[in-house]
């Protein structure tokens, strides 16, 4: 048996996890490293020119606002850089079976309790219903053809009901059909939720529930997604 090590798993540096993150998003937009130069560039250019408008006029003082400036586009790259890394995720795992879980375990914050692993699933069309729960209630979010997540669906709510009573129960479908939601914009309209049960009733209502799924824990994530090649990186 090989011998256990202690030695912590060394984490991607700063520089190596943006070097990542600029590889994962040029290749969705190859037009990226033209737009994050001319941000820099802007910005610089937009530093020298305040140094010239605000007397006196000095070299020392046009050089300070040119490196402002330069400062100022190179953060405003990152946070283009960044977002457009979010955009170039959602595009690649729109439409693959488990997108949901992904978007959920990653996106909804510490005010939402949600998991990657699917409530039901549907073995065979890998269609599949995952739940949230947070301030806005109990959200039951379903993957795939709603006339056969129908059975899935009426049975999580009944399930749901049953130990959760009076609390808020919203139903959304993923897709680009009529009252349903893509994907990319599924994590704001759950955040965007009223907020109708305070901390103590969610906390009470999470146990409820977990108590009622018990065995559900097994169930398989949707064969599409992998979370670990799909979570677009973060420089730290």
């Amino acid at each position: 048996m090989a011998a256990r090590t202690t030695t912590p798993e060394k984490r991607p540096g700063f520089f190596s996890q943006l070097r990542t993150l600029y590889t994962f998003t040029q290749k969705e937009y190859r037009w990226l490293p033209f737009a994050l130069a001319g941000i820099v560039l802007v910005g610089a250019a937009l530093g020298v020119l305040i140094g010239f408008l605000i007397p006196p006029v000095a070299v020392w003082s046009v050089i300070l606002w040119g490196f402002t400036g330069l400062l100022a586009g190179i953060l405003g790259g990152m946070i283009t850089m960044t977002r457009l890394s979010t955009h170039a995720m959602y595009k690649k795992i729109d439409g693959m079976p488990g997108a949901t879980g992904h978007v959920l375990s990653s996106s909804l914050g510490r005010n939402w309790q949600a998991s990657e692993t699917p409530i039901g699933v549907n073995p065979r069309t890998q269609e599949a219903v995952y739940r949230a729960i947070g301030r806005g209630g109990v959200v039951l979010i379903g993957e795939g053809s709603r006339t056969r997540l129908s059975r899935l669906m009426g049975e999580e709510r009944a399930r749901v009901q049953r130990v959760a009573t009076g609390v808020p129960i919203t139903v959304f479908y993923v897709g680009h059909g009529e009252d349903e939601v893509a994907i990319k914009d599924l994590a704001s309209r759950i955040k965007s939720l009223p907020k109708k049960v305070d901390r103590a009733t969610m906390a009470a209502v999470i146990k409820r529930v977990s108590s009622v799924s018990q065995g559900l824990a097994s169930l398989p994530i949707p064969k599409g997604v992998d979370p670990n090649k799909m979570r677009a990186p973060r420089p730290r």
